[in-house]
């Protein structure tokens, strides 16, 4: 059964069309450019996150490194306290009281 269409006829648009055209030609125009802007953004973010991305590697790898860093001398210092000489602790000892009676020195005098 097909529908009838006898009430809706198939008019031309009048002069409004040239109006209607040049409306839409504008909100194309405008719809180009709000694109570019996301675009651009959209590049500006990923360049972020590549920058980003590679600053956080960065600091992971030095993390590492003093990680590493930090077990080997903490090895040396227990290779040292387990040693036979007990004495290294008193040096050290020493040379800090001396090493901030120098610094209290130079502090006071300046």
């Amino acid at each position: 059964m097909r529908r009838s269409h006898a009430g809706n006829v198939y008019e031309p648009l009048s002069q409004n069309s040239n109006e209607i055209e040049d409306e839409n030609d504008r909100m194309t125009n405008e719809l180009q450019e709000k694109i570019g802007v996301l675009k651009s953004l959209t590049i500006d973010i990923g360049n972020e996150v590549k920058y980003q991305d590679k600053f956080l590697r960065d600091v992971d790898d030095d993390m590492d490194r003093t990680g590493g860093f930090l077990g080997t001398t903490m090895n040396k210092v227990l290779r040292l306290s387990r040693g036979s000489h007990n004495y290294y602790i008193l040096y050290l000892f020493l040379f800090s009281i001396f090493v901030f009676f120098v610094l209290y020195l130079v502090l006071k005098f300046r």
